[in-house]
């Protein structure tokens, strides 16, 4: 290991115990003379000295800042006419540099303001960062989330995926303007929830909607059997045209939420109660009854709010045809609304975001942590069972014999939901008496 001698001056020791920055000035001396005795060594010669065995000339030297825990230091690093040296005191340097970097995007994350990082900086290293320098520092984020963004969803089948929208303010066009952070989640077949990507839209249209359904497809999501969602006209359009067969639950806490505006204050006790007998009833029939008890309970009042109601019970109770336990977790978009609230929580600082690629900087950097912690840890739903896709509930159908049974496994195997003859009877025994209409096409799969 090679040996420098370093000679230390007398006054920087006295300033070390006087001055607040002897530490810094201190450390500055010594490094530089480490850098001077590895040139020397570097060209096999001392300054001034004359010696055929020199490697190499030396060529002045051009300042570095080095920024460390005591403050920057201003390094005179020395320079030869073949610009061959190079010290190892940078290449730890610039470790250091990539640490503090992510550290500057972690506040960033954790909703720290640049104006604040800035601030910060200037107090742990001396020396402040512009906003905007924080702000390109955190553009190295951008690879890490488009490769999680564009992953592909091709090795699992995600029977259930919860979507919605945030909106928030961009600027575009030296205005700030309103834009749609469109959101997917999905819960896969072993049962563990996944953030399936993030796009960005002008509003919840449904071109908005079918683009991200159709980015999700050419990403080779398949195997949905129930979407999730709030009621907007363009989303359910796009659940339509694109996860054709799939039954769109419609979220019960926004349903609520719609009967409540059209009702008047004190009527919603009233309607809050029933629509509690609504939701926690165990088959279609029975929330059906409670609906026509509460419209008779009402007395003629709150038609407006019941109509409301009615229009949207029977989406609402579409996740009746699955076994209870699942019931209370895929009834709302509650687990995606509780995401959002942490995202504002990061969004309120920054308030307008400067462009679009920033809002999916933030945003999907965040989300893809988030789906690390849920992709790796302990399952949200066990023992998924879901029926074949494109079958409708069954209310008065007939007694189902082996024949038909076989038929139906037959015609679900070419859609990829092969199961076995004791399963499909058990999803065909639990569909009875719950449905409402027929098995879509069932004469045409029979007769196959």
């Amino acid at each position: 290991m090679t040996q420098f001698n370093l000679t230390v001056n007398g006054e920087k020791l006295k300033d070390l115990l006087v001055k607040d920055n002897g530490l810094r000035d201190l450390l500055e001396d010594v490094v530089n003379q480490v850098l001077e005795a590895q040139m020397s060594e570097y060209i096999g010669a001392k300054p001034y000295e004359r010696t055929n065995e020199r490697k190499a000339y030396r060529n002045g030297y051009r300042i570095r800042q080095l920024y460390t825990r005591v403050g920057p230091l201003s390094l005179q690093v020395p320079q030869t006419r073949d610009g061959g040296f190079s010290t190892a005191i940078f290449k730890r340097y610039q470790r250091s540099e990539q640490a503090f970097v992510l550290g500057l995007m972690e506040m960033v994350l954790n909703g720290v303001s640049t104006r604040k990082v800035t601030k910060v900086t200037e107090e742990l290293c001396g020396v402040s960062f512009s906003r905007s320098t924080v702000s390109n520092l955190c553009k190295n984020l951008d690879r890490r989330v488009e490769a999680w963004n564009n992953r592909s969803l091709k090795d699992t089948k995600y029977p259930f995926i919860i979507v919605d929208a945030m909106m928030t303010r961009a600027r575009k066009d030296g205005a700030g303007r309103f834009v749609h952070a469109l959101i997917a989640l999905g819960i896969n077949k072993e049962g563990h929830r996944e953030i399936l990507g993030l796009t960005l839209g002008d509003s919840e249209s449904e071109h908005s909607w079918s683009k991200m359904f159709s980015w999700l497809r050419k990403r080779g999501i398949t195997g949905v059997d129930y979407v999730i969602s709030d009621q907007h006209s363009g989303l359910t359009n796009a659940v339509r045209k694109h996860f054709q067969g799939a039954i769109w639950q419609r979220c019960q806490v926004h349903l609520r939420r719609n009967v409540f505006s059209d009702a008047s204050y004190c009527l919603r006790p009233q309607l809050a109660a029933g629509m509690k007998r609504i939701f926690k009833a165990d088959t279609r029939e029975e929330g059906w009854e409670q609906y026509e008890k509460l419209v008779t309970d009402m007395a003629g009042k709150g038609s407006k709010a019941l109509k409301t109601l009615e229009r949207g019970l029977e989406d609402s109770l579409a996740i009746l045809a699955l076994p209870e336990k699942y019931r209370v977790r895929l009834r709302t978009t509650n687990m995606l609304e509780r995401l959002h609230s942490e995202l504002r929580r990061r969004e309120r600082v920054i308030r307008i975001f400067p462009n679009e690629a920033s809002v999916v900087r933030m945003i999907g950097a965040l989300l893809a942590e988030q789906h690390e912690v849920w992709s790796t840890g302990r399952r949200y739903l066990d023992q998924i069972v879901v029926r074949p896709s494109n079958l409708e509930l069954v209310v008065n159908a007939p007694s189902f014999d082996e024949d038909d049974l076989q038929a139906l496994t037959r015609w679900a195997t070419d859609f990829e939901r092969a199961n076995d003859i004791a399963l499909m009877r058990d999803i065909v025994q639990a569909d009875r008496h719950i449905g409402r209409s027929y098995i879509v096409g069932w004469n045409n799969i029979t007769r196959s």
